[in-house]
């Protein structure tokens, strides 16, 4: 059965290793991070394993570490409802090498039309998290108020100073224009761009994720649907 949170950390970092592209451009690959001490690297991995509890990882999300360091996991959201109803969006999550003792950062991959994300796809905690309490909040928590912030009832209770992009804020003023907005950052997530690792490669301002997608051919396709026992979908006549 698929696993949302992929396999074993030791068996990840082998096989994602022996895969991974070597013709990637260095514009794109991150500055080293700053060495995690045993006890943060225990924390993070222990807080990964805690994802495989159900309440944990919330529905539709998707993540897995870096092949090269546990100070990094990459991420796959599916909206299916709201305002980015059908949005795909990546993001990754960066660890401080002293957590718990401070939150990871948050980074969206794709270009988002939202208050608390910017323009080069910082994510603000704040509204959840003004404070963040070591061994009392934790990335699951961090997890789920990333997918809640793209609800309509997080979005009425925003507070313009803690919004990253001002004009989305603006979201109080003129739900309509928003909501268009909204809609051209889900299209964009469905983009070659935006999906697939070979047009990634030649953005070299966008780093890379470690979840890429790829096109099925037909007879892939067909030959999954017949293996999982799916249906063809048909459009009402």
């Amino acid at each position: 059965m698929f696993n949302p949170l992929g396999p074993p950390l030791d068996v990840l970092t082998r096989t994602k290793s022996q895969s991974r592209p070597a013709h990637r451009s260095s514009k794109s690959t991150p500055q080293p991070l700053e060495a995690a001490s045993p006890a943060a690297r225990a924390a993070i991995a222990l807080e990964y394993a805690s994802l495989r509890n159900r309440s944990h990882c919330p529905l539709g999300l998707y993540v897995v570490p870096a092949a090269d360091t546990i100070l990094i996991w990459d991420a796959v959201l599916f909206i299916h409802q709201g305002y980015y109803a059908d949005s795909i969006l990546k993001f990754k999550l960066t660890f401080p090498s002293n957590y718990p003792e401070r939150p990871p950062t948050v980074q969206f991959i794709n270009d988002v039309f939202h208050p608390l994300i910017s323009s080069n796809g910082t994510f603000s905690l704040m509204p959840q998290f003004r404070a963040w309490r070591p061994n009392q909040h934790h990335v699951f928590d961090v997890l789920h108020f990333i997918k809640a912030a793209f609800k309509r009832d997080v979005l009425d209770k925003i507070e313009e100073a803690d919004c990253l992009n001002k004009e989305a804020y603006k979201y109080h003023e003129s739900t309509t224009s928003f909501a268009a907005l909204a809609t051209q950052t889900s299209s964009l997530s469905h983009s070659d761009t935006a999906l697939y690792e070979k047009d990634q490669l030649s953005l070299k301002t966008k780093p890379l994720h470690a979840m890429p997608f790829s096109k099925l051919k037909a007879k892939t396709l067909k030959e999954e649907r017949e293996r999982l026992g799916l249906k063809e979908w048909k459009m009402d006549q």
